[in-house]
């Protein structure tokens, strides 16, 4: 039996579509992605299954029980926000005993339990700190380790980590993962980063307009693209049209010739100039201009000297590809027909 099972999930704000039949399925101990742009309807998503927006049609279960109606105190979820909602007048163990108290847990078991959560999250020493007192990461563990501590059915994650700076929240993400397999519990965790729903998920679920786009692991969604919009928003794609046949080559599949350089056999290699190279660390990224006029990207591990790629800039150059690097596109997912 799943975690969650949404059914036809529809939700309307006036004349405006937010959620559009949504269909779903989120297996115990999963730590499932919805991923999508700005207004594709993810958080309003999370927001029906916590019980804080009611769905105008459709059926909502966790773990098998129909919750569709019910308040959000009578679910077993929690919810860590990404403005973390923590109490700034209690210290983190009270701000983490919090739920607990609620229920009634007696203060010797809620005592052990709260020092049981805060080691988890890696902030034993500083239960007797205030809010005030915490960096963002760690406001944000004692966020994590307040929804852990009550042991829900599902931790719903809305954008937890957007706060934070880049360095610290890659070093949170491996932390939310380590968690996540520690304690079991289900997680649905709400983002528009990519590398984000990549890293962490399980499996995970882009959204556009309302809908599903595709939902499957990481590295399916990211080498096999249901539909176009996927392929576009998940890191860099190069979508090209060859005798009426549109498919998706990644930039890392691309092959950049050197002059005299020759492709393996069977490669396809067709000519362009680069019109731009941008240096991104570990990667160099070529923008080529094909013959027929199509721009595509190419990327390079830097292994060269630094700046030896800034030559290639206006030089003509080949780009070669092998055909198992190439997804065709689903004419009927693209709304392209056959040919």
């Amino acid at each position: 039996m799943p975690a969650l099972r949404l059914q036809g999930i529809r939700k309307n704000y006036g004349p405006v579509v937010a959620v559009d039949g949504v269909d779903l399925e989120v297996q115990e101990g999963e730590f499932f992605t919805l991923l999508g742009p700005s207004g594709s309807g993810k958080t309003t998503l999370l927001r029906l299954i916590a019980g804080f927006e009611r769905a105008d049609h459709g059926r909502i279960e966790l773990g098998g029980r129909d919750v569709t109606w019910l308040p959000p105190y009578a679910r077993e979820t929690n919810t860590v926000f990404q403005d973390y909602a923590l109490f700034p007048h209690m210290t983190v163990a009270d701000n983490v005993g919090y739920g607990l108290r609620v229920k009634g847990v007696p203060r010797g078991e809620r005592r052990e339990r709260v020092q049981r959560a805060l080691r988890m999250v890696r902030l034993t020493g500083l239960e007797g700190r205030r809010p005030n007192q915490l960096s963002g990461g760690q406001r944000q563990r004692v966020a994590l380790a307040r929804a852990v501590i009550n042991e829900p059915e599902v931790l719903l994650l809305d954008e937890p980590l957007g706060a934070l700076d880049l360095k610290l929240r890659q070093e949170m993400q491996m932390e939310l993962k380590r968690i996540q397999k520690e304690v079991g519990i289900t997680f649905v965790y709400v983002t528009h980063d990519q590398e984000e729903a990549l890293t962490m998920s399980d499996r995970m679920a882009v959204m556009a307009n309302g809908k599903i786009q595709q939902i499957g692991p990481p590295v399916e969604v990211y080498e096999r693209p249901a539909t176009e919009f996927v392929a576009g928003f998940i890191g860099i794609s190069n979508v090209l049209e060859r005798d009426g046949v549109r498919f998706v080559l990644r930039p890392e599949k691309l092959r950049l010739l050197d002059e005299g350089e020759e492709a393996d056999p069977g490669m396809t290699v067709e000519e362009g100039t680069v019109e731009q190279v941008v240096y991104v660390g570990m990667t160099t990224r070529y923008s080529v201009r094909l013959m027929d006029g199509e721009l595509v990207v190419a990327v390079r591990q830097n292994m060269d000297a630094p700046g030896h790629a800034r030559s290639y800039e206006g030089r003509k150059v080949s780009l070669a590809w092998a055909a198992d690097h190439a997804y065709v596109l689903d004419p009927a997912k693209t709304g392209e027909k056959e040919s």
